[in-house]
């Protein structure tokens, strides 16, 4: 097999584009090659070695791709911490990762602050991208090193952390092969010819969402080491998006379904001003999507919408355009060496058309959740594991969600599932966004609240919300309409589109326990 990876482009051809900052600034692969090995060289200056772990807090930005570059030729462990936390909580994943070296920015100056000094983290092992004190400048980490390939390479890896929606983080750790990072990204890239990506063929990859993300990263740096240039966005806007797309002949991305619906809000004249047609595949995740939506997507961009199901633990399964028209809704089939199961709470296996929870095969990417044996074991039946969502498999073996265990609605002893609810709800023309979930009721268990984030320009008010519940007539059966809905000024959505819907729930449960 022939190797790929970046650092093998960037020695080839330094001269070509290999990313285009925030800020506009196009920064060849020779460029962004050099900058990663004085990081690297400066890591081990340090005293950094083999399976030690770099923490970083940054917003998307060239040194976030350069310490990635960086940390996974010399064996180490780079940990993206979300920089929508609080200090404490980023102390929290410096500590339990064993950073050797903590990296934050001053865009995020007080929290990393905050975390710096509740973590006792030394000052000189701590560097910051602009003026932020208590951290070093990350110039003096790479001042006077050389810009050539380190010796000794080996593959690194990133240690994501899960996002503690029900309890601490978790770190998701994999062992380090004792291989050449040439080698193991080489495969990596394996990931993204699954949505029919060559290696360079002028792909340009758009990052619109925050690297800190698992999947972002990911395909971020896959596109990198395929010898793809890559377009950051630190801040994503439907407009800007296409305007970048339009400017730089865009062929693929990571999105969420959140972003096609408000690019769909787009005015038409907005969106027929852009040429998309480069796009060959706008891969989406980590949210249901809802079917009208979708198709909506297909109509627009055609058969460049590609979508998967898998998680910071694993995965998955991949739905190709053409087979998403032929099974609608679906999150797609299990991909080369995954296989998806779905089990009842006595842990046997169900057959097609049953809904129960979704299991998916470990295969040959095992991880254990750092230092917590136990989540990981009671997360996993055999060599499978869950996250917890529920969903069935239908006879084609095509995967259909339904949605979290953890946010299924009880009522009346019927099972009510607030993505389906959500899905046709966001079809309202006055609805930018939509929460649904279960609220205590006396006699059935709970009942079904919606809060609704409307599009600007509408005003909140009985006339509104009764316009609503007339739209949602013909789209819903009574038991699954909402008995209530509030509105809210905005969703508590991080900038990937995640959206912590305990937030908004856990008010209502106060002095109460859920069933589940």
């Amino acid at each position: 097999m022939a190797e790929l990876g970046f650092w093998n482009f960037a020695q080839q051809d330094p001269d070509k584009l290999a990313l285009v900052a925030p800020d506009g600034r196009e920064w060849t692969r020779g460029e962004l090659l050099a900058e990663s090995n004085r990081i690297a060289h400066g890591l081990r200056a340090l005293g950094l070695g083999h399976g030690d772990c770099v923490a970083v807090v940054l917003p998307n930005c060239v040194e976030f791709m350069a310490l990635y570059l960086a940390v996974t030729q010399v064996g180490m462990y780079l940990t993206p911490i979300n920089n929508h936390l609080t200090g404490p909580e980023i102390a929290y994943i410096v500590g339990d990762s064993g950073a050797k070296v903590f990296i934050g920015s001053a865009k995020f100056g007080e929290a990393c602050d905050v975390a710096r000094r509740e973590a006792d983290f030394p000052a000189e092992a701590a560097f910051s991208v602009g003026e932020l004190e208590g951290f070093r400048p990350l110039s003096e980490l790479t001042d006077g090193q050389p810009d050539t390939l380190p010796e000794d390479r080996k593959a690194g890896n990133v240690m994501n952390y899960t996002s503690g929606t029900t309890g601490k983080p978790k770190g998701v750790k994999r062992g380090l092969p004792e291989l050449s990072p040439d080698l193991v990204f080489t495969l990596m890239t394996g990931f993204l010819a699954m949505f029919d990506l060559t290696p360079e063929d002028d792909n340009v990859h758009i990052c619109g969402s925050p690297l800190y993300h698992t999947a972002v990263l990911v395909f971020s740096g896959a596109s990198l080491h395929m010898g793809h240039a890559v377009v950051l966005m630190e801040k994503w806007q439907p407009e800007e998006m296409l305007r970048l797309i339009d400017e730089y002949d865009v062929t693929h991305s990571h999105m969420v379904p959140t972003q096609f619906h408000r690019l769909l809000s787009l005015p038409e004249e907005v969106r027929a001003g852009y040429d998309v047609s480069s796009l060959r595949a706008m891969v989406h995740a980590a949210a249901p999507c809802p079917v009208e939506t979708k198709w909506k997507m297909l109509d627009w961009w055609g058969d460049a919408i590609y979508e998967y199901y898998a998680a910071t633990e694993g995965g998955g399964t991949l739905a190709k355009p053409g087979e998403w028209r032929k099974n609608p809704g679906t999150v797609g089939k299990a991909w080369t060496n995954a296989d998806v199961k779905i089990y009842d709470e006595a842990e046997q296996e169900l057959p097609a058309g049953e809904t129960g929870t979704v299991y998916m095969l470990l295969g040959q990417a095992d991880f254990e959740y750092k230092d917590d044996k136990k989540k990981t074991r009671d997360n996993r039946i055999g060599n499978y594991f869950t996250v917890g969502d529920i969903g069935y498999l239908n006879e084609g073996g095509y995967l259909f969600l339904c949605d979290r265990k953890n946010d299924m609605i009880i009522s009346g002893g019927a099972n009510l599932y607030p993505a389906e609810i959500e899905a046709e709800m966001i079809q309202c023309p006055q609805v930018a966004d939509v929460a649904v979930f279960g609220i205590p009721h006396d006699d059935w268990g709970e009942e079904v609240k919606a809060v609704v984030e409307l599009v600007d320009g509408v005003e909140a008010g009985d006339e509104i919300r009764d316009a609503i519940f007339e739209f949602l007539k013909p789209r819903l059966a009574k038991m699954k309409t909402p008995r209530s809905i509030d509105f809210i000024d905005e969703m508590p959505r991080d900038p990937n589109g995640k959206l912590y819907k305990r937030k908004l729930r856990d008010p209502y449960w106060e002095g109460r326990d859920r069933a589940i």
